[in-house]
Formats: structure tokens, C-alpha cells, sequence
């Protein structure tokens, strides 16, 4: 049965798949922060190496030092947006009012015009939307948006959630960074881990590309978002566009879920040049992201660009928002897991 296991590369490459899926589906979630530090230790070892060599820290207190300058940026960032989210949300919810009456009269037009060129009765149409309008702002002020603002129990679970795990991780860093070398000799010396080890360097290759071109993409994004609506004189059009560029990994939404509302927003409020504008600044988003991600991921790992992208899409269908990474990630495992696999059984069969 192992012979013919062997002599069957499709049968490999299913069984591969089958291993991946259920490390990805079951594994992953219960040591992610090990698992995540892991990777960080790998990633930033000959960045540890030189503050070592160079101003004599171990690599404990360097890993400690690059986590702690990572956090501090992050968190000015979320301090910032979430400042401005909040400082807004009183005029957001003050103009609702507004929005209602603005709404009101462009349906009343709409109404009157089809019913002048349709020859029906207008006022009854006109009478049906606005009921609808008016239960749809009635639901969202009394219950949608006091929903939102009062879910303190589950964003705190949330919030301790992602405590645990940063914690979890900064305490496996910490021991990785320590004991890292004496991991990777012990592996060394195994002949039989030198594919896991393989797969282990195929798997951070990855990852270093696909941050590496999340970040160009997004920060272009973000660039090109701020600069078109600030320029276009959007109120708070910069921060809006910076907003729309850190969203924009979010699959297929993307930059929509921010641009696609404020054009509404911008239509109703009388400015149908700025809502063209959002909305042609969301079909261009989409599009450079669509056009440079296969790219920059495919091309630096030396594969085809339809099969990340098929990949990514393979991954959301199976893994949800997160299969964004999962997707391309096993892919990876899987590409490199095989290649690794079929070139020891050539040599070995070149041995015998």
C-alpha cells in the first residue's frame, strides 16, 4: 500500500491537501499565538542577530524592543481613527435628520416625474416610499445603531480575546527568541526533518511576500484615496481615504465599504460630482488591487498569478474572511510540501 502511495503523485498531492486542510481547519486556531511568534523569531532572526552584534542586546530584549515599536504604531493609528470615529459620530447622528429630509423631497421629484411620464398616480407612489424610508430610519435610530453602541459585553469578550492572545504571544516570542538556534540544530541534525524544514522556509518566503504586498497595496491605496478626496474637497477626505486603505484588505468589499457609502452620503447631501468621485475612486481601488496582488505574491513566490488568485478565492469559500491568508497560505504549504516530497522520492530512487 505504500509502494503504490509513492508511485501515485495525484494520490500525494490529495493526501498533502487533505493534512493541510485539517491543520488549517483545527490546528491553527488553538496554537496561532505559538505558531505566530514562531514565524516573527524566523522573520526578524537576522534583524535580532544584529542588535545583538551591534549594541549587545539580547535577543530576549530586541524581540521585546521590535514588538513594543510595532504596538506603540499601532496603536497611535487606532487611537487616531477610532478619536476621529467618535468625535464624528454625534454629527453623524445629528444629520440623520437632515439626510431624511433631503431624501424625502429627491423621492417626492422622482415620484412626480414618473408618474407625469408613466401616467400613473404619483401620489401614491410617492405616499408607499416615504412610509418605507421613514420605517427604515425609524428601525436604524431605535434599534439598529443603539444596538451598535450598546454591545459593551461582546466587544469586551472580543477585547480579551485579543489580549490573551497578544500575551500568549509576546511570552512564546520571548522563549523562542531564547532557544531558537538550539531548535533549528537539533532539526538540522535530523535527516528527516530537512523537508519540514523546507516547507518552513517555502512558508515564511510566502509570508514575508504577501505582507511585504499587502503593504505596498495598501498604503498606495491609501495614498491614492486620500489625495483624490481630499482633493475633491470631501469633508475629512484624508482621514476617510486613509480609512478606506487599511479596509481594503477585506475581500471583495474592500475600499467599498467605505467609499460606496460616503458617495450616498455625498449624493444625497446635494454633490453629485463628489459621489461620482467616490465611487469611480472604489472601481479603481478594486481594480489596482485585483490587477497587483496575483502579481506581487505570484511572481516573487514563482507561481502563476491565476493560481493565487484561485487560491484566495478557494479560501474564503472554505475559511471565511480569514481564508484571505488561509487560502494562499495553504497553497503554499501544499506547493512546497509536494515539491519537497517528489524531489526526496527522485533521490531516492536515483540511490537504489
Amino acid at each position: 500500500m505504500l509502494e503504490k502511495v509513492k508511485e501515485s503523485r495525484i494520490l500525494i498531492l490529495l493526501l498533502l491537501t487533505a493534512a493541510v486542510y485539517f491543520f488549517l481547519r483545527y490546528i491553527t486556531p488553538l496554537v496561532a499565538p505559538v505558531l505566530t511568534a514562531m514565524l516573527f523569531v524566523t522573520i526578524f532572526g537576522p534583524t535580532l542577530q544584529k542588535l545583538e552584534k551591534r549594541f549587545r542586546l539580547h535577543r530576549q530584549v530586541g524581540a521585546v524592543l521590535l514588538l513594543s515599536v510595532a504596538v506603540v504604531l499601532l496603536a497611535v493609528l487606532v487611537w487616531v481613527l477610532f478619536s476621529w470615529f467618535v468625535g464624528s459620530l454625534p454629527e453623524w447622528i445629528s444629520g440623520l435628520e437632515d439626510l431624511e429630509g433631503e431624501l424625502t423631497v429627491l423621492v417626492r421629484r422622482i415620484c412626480k416625474a414618473v408618474g407625469d411620464t408613466l401616467g400613473v398616480n404619483g401620489s401614491y407612489l410617492e405616499e408607499t416610499v416615504l412610509k418605507r424610508i421613514q420605517e427604515g430610519f425609524d428601525y436604524f435610530q431605535l434599534k439598529t445603531l443603539p444596538g451598535v453602541l450598546s454591545q459593551s459585553l461582546t466587544y469586551a469578550r472580543a477585547a480579551a480575546s485579543v489580549g490573551g492572545f497578544l500575551i500568549v504571544f509576546l511570552i512564546a516570542t520571548v522563549l523562542l527568541a531564547k532557544d531558537y538556534d538550539a531548535i533549528m540544530n537539533r532539526l538540522l541534525d535530523r535527516e528527516e526533518c530537512h523537508v519540514l524544514l523546507e516547507i518552513i522556509c517555502g512558508i515564511i518566503r510566502y509570508i514575508a511576500t504577501y505582507v511585504r504586498a499587502q503593504l505596498i497595496i495598501m498604503s498606495g491605496i491609501a495614498a491614492l484615496a486620500a489625495l483624490v478626496l481630499g482633493v475633491s474637497g470631501v469633508r475629512q477626505g484624508v482621514l476617510w481615504g486613509i480609512l478606506a486603505g487599511l479596509l481594503d484588505a477585506l475581500p471583495f468589499v474592500g475600499t467599498g465599504i467605505v467609499l460606496v457609502p460616503l458617495g450616498i452620503f455625498q449624493l444625497f447631501g446635494g454633490s453629485c460630482a463628489r459621489a461620482a468621485v467616490c465611487i469611480a475612486l472604489y472601481v479603481v481601488c478594486a481594480f489596482l488591487r485585483e490587477l497587483l496582488e496575483p502579481r506581487l505574491i505570484g511572481r516573487r513566490l514563482g507561481v502563476s498569478p491565476i493560481a493565487v488568485l484561485l487560491s484566495l478565492y478557494a479560501g474564503i469559500q472554505l475559511f471565511g474572511v480569514w481564508g484571505i491568508v488561509k487560502g494562499p497560505l495553504g497553497f503554499v504549504m501544499i506547493y512546497q510540501a509536494y515539491r519537497s516530497v517528489v524531489r526526496r522520492m527522485s533521490v531516492d530512487e536515483k540511490a537504489g
